[in-house]
C-alpha cells in the first residue's frame, strides 16, 4: 500500500503572529517556520503503518514556493522515501490545494491519504473533505485512531461530545487529530542528510488553481478594557444587569 501524506509550512508555534505592514496577511519575513503540527501527525502515521508492515512507500507533498522545501527535507529527515514539491507561486486556497493533491494522486496512485486535521495559520480544516469529493473516494476526518487490515480501514474520529467508529474501504482520504500519536523526534544526523537526498517535482501548470476565497485584511484585535473588582455579588449582579445587559 502506498501512503501520501500532504504537508504545510506555517509559522511555527511557539512564535506569535502578527500582521505585515500592508496588513494583508500574516508576517513571515524573518520569521521561523516548521511543519504543520497536525500534518507532523499524518507524517508520523504513515511511518508506523510502514513499520508494521501495513504500507509499502510514503511518498510527502507539499505546495508552494521554494521554501516549502523546507518541510518536505523535514519529512525525509523523519523517514519517508520520496518527497514531491508543487512549485505554486501564488497563495492557495483549501479548494485550490484540495484540486492540487487531486493532480498529484493522479500520478501518485497511492491507497491511502493523509492529511492535517487542519493548518495552524488559516484553520480552514476542509481540505481533506473537499479532496474526498473530488476524487469520489471515503472519508474521515479528525482521525484519533487508525487501523489498517488487508484493503479495509478502520478509523476512531473525534465528534462533538465523543468518538465515532467508522470502516471503511480503501482508496481513502483521512485526516488527523493530534490525539492519533506522538511525531518521533528528528535526530540532526538525519536533518543533515536529508539536505543531500533528491526533492521531486511534479508539473502543475495544466491544474486550475485560482483561488475562490480572497483575504481582504489582516489585523489585531482591539484591546480589551480593563477589568474592575467589585466588593460582593449584590454589586456583581446589579453590574451584569445594567452595565452589561447580560441579565
Amino acid at each position: 500500500m502506498k501512503v501520501l501524506v500532504a504537508l504545510k509550512r506555517v509559522v511555527d508555534y511557539n512564535v506569535r503572529v502578527r500582521p505585515n505592514a500592508a496588513g494583508t496577511g500574516v508576517e513571515t519575513a524573518g520569521v521561523k517556520m516548521s511543519v504543520n503540527p497536525f500534518d507532523e501527525n499524518a507524517i508520523e502515521e504513515a511511518l508506523r503503518l510502514k513499520e508494521a508492515g501495513k504500507a509499502s512507500e510514503i511518498v510527502a507533498v507539499s505546495f508552494g514556493n521554494a521554501g516549502a522545501q523546507e518541510g518536505l527535507r523535514h519529512a525525509l529527515a523523519m523517514g519517508v522515501d520520496r518527497v514531491i514539491h508543487g512549485e505554486v507561486a501564488n497563495e492557495l486556497d483549501s479548494l485550490a490545494v484540495a484540486k492540487l493533491l487531486k493532480a498529484v494522486i493522479a500520478t501518485e496512485q497511492p491507497q491511502l491519504v493523509i492529511l492535517g486535521k487542519q493548518a495552524i495559520d488559516d484553520d480552514a480544516g476542509q481540505t481533506a473533505q473537499m479532496l474526498a469529493a473530488l476524487l469520489d473516494w471515503p472519508q474521515a476526518v479528525a482521525v484519533s485512531k487508525l487501523t489498517v487490515e488487508g484493503n479495509a480501514i478502520s478509523v476512531v474520529r473525534e465528534i462533538d461530545g465523543g468518538t465515532e467508529t467508522l470502516n471503511m474501504d480503501l482508496p481513502a482520504v483521512i485526516s488527523t487529530d493530534l490525539r492519533l500519536n506522538d511525531p518521533r523526534f528528528v535526530k540532526l544526523p538525519n536533518l543533515m542528510m536529508a539536505k543531500k537526498k533528491p526533492i521531486g517535482s511534479i508539473d502543475l501548470s495544466a491544474v486550475d488553481a485560482t483561488v475562490s476565497v480572497v483575504v481582504k485584511q489582516v489585523a489585531e484585535p482591539p484591546p480589551r478594557a480593563a477589568g474592575i473588582k467589585v466588593g460582593s455579588v449584590a454589586e456583581l449582579v446589579e453590574k451584569l444587569k445594567n452595565e452589561a445587559g447580560v441579565l
